[in-house]
């Protein structure tokens, strides 16, 4: 029998080790960012970070897969058996400009079932956590069931991207959304947007194109909250391919796919 409590503990320990490790390259490598080639370090440390945590799960449970942006994991092709899904930084051109806005993010799944996400906020030490039927949390804060909110009410995250034409989606489907909603938001992390939709700090989160490991540990986030999640068409994610990706509280999210994306 698997064992996910003792997994629960020990990922949430490796996340909080990696986060420190990220921390401490600010002041001796990020501060002075100017003087190196800023894409030769960030690839450096998220590959230092993947090669971390990969270390710690295949020494401790050597019988887990492993499918991580890097690339360090394991040729995953079917979702049998334990799977952690690792993206070391999420949202990588936060990190190197902004040294904010990015995220470790890691869900691990059972026979493509998720069990566990994490989110963990680096620089504002905010670990964003969910385990299956136990309910989601921001450090020790119980994050409650999302609320029923109306298109006009809502502030979604898009990127201007999809707003302009664009090979993935008809943007005049997007703009009429865009006009509607009372805001929108884009913060260039996935996995934090997928955090802040199951805090209820944005309400919905539309993109066209992401791979597992940008969005794996936030559907764990969101289903414990109550969320519904899907592709930009209403069709159920997959974890082993890119996707669009569309996640909100349950009623805007099916009310935007019958009146704006399907129609």
């Amino acid at each position: 029998m698997t064992n996910w409590k003792d997994i629960d503990q020990k990922a949430k320990q490796w996340v909080k080790e990696a986060g420190e490790k990220i921390r401490s390259s600010f002041e001796s490598t990020l501060s002075i960012q100017y003087k190196s080639n800023p894409n030769d370090l960030v690839t450096n440390m998220d590959k230092e970070i993947e090669q971390f945590l990969i270390g710690k799960i295949q020494e401790t449970y050597p019988e887990h897969r492993i499918l991580g942006e890097e690339g360090y994991g394991d040729e995953v092709t079917s979702l049998d058996g334990v799977l952690w899904i690792i993206d070391p930084i999420d949202g990588t051109m936060n990190f190197v400009h902004q040294q904010r806005n990015f995220a470790i993010s890691v869900g691990i799944y059972g026979d493509g079932i998720g069990y566990i996400g994490l989110i963990y906020d680096v620089v504002h030490n905010e670990l964003y956590h969910a385990f299956k039927g136990e309910g989601a949390f921001m450090n020790d804060l119980p994050l409650p069931k999302l609320d029923k909110v109306k298109i006009e009410e809502a502030i979604v995250s898009v990127n201007a991207t999809w707003l302009l034409e664009n090979p993935r989606i008809d943007h005049n489907l997007m703009i009429p959304i865009v006009k509607k909603v009372r805001g929108t938001r884009s913060y260039g992390s996935a996995a934090l947007e997928c955090a802040y939709v199951a805090s209820g700090r944005l309400d919905a989160y539309m993109t066209m194109r992401l791979a597992p490991w940008d969005f794996a540990a936030g559907l764990v986030l969101i289903e414990e909250v109550g969320g519904s999640m899907s592709t930009i068409t209403g069709e159920k994610l997959d974890l082993l391919t890119k996707n669009s990706f569309f996640v909100g509280e349950k009623n805007l999210h099916n009310y935007i796919l019958s009146e704006y994306l399907n129609k």
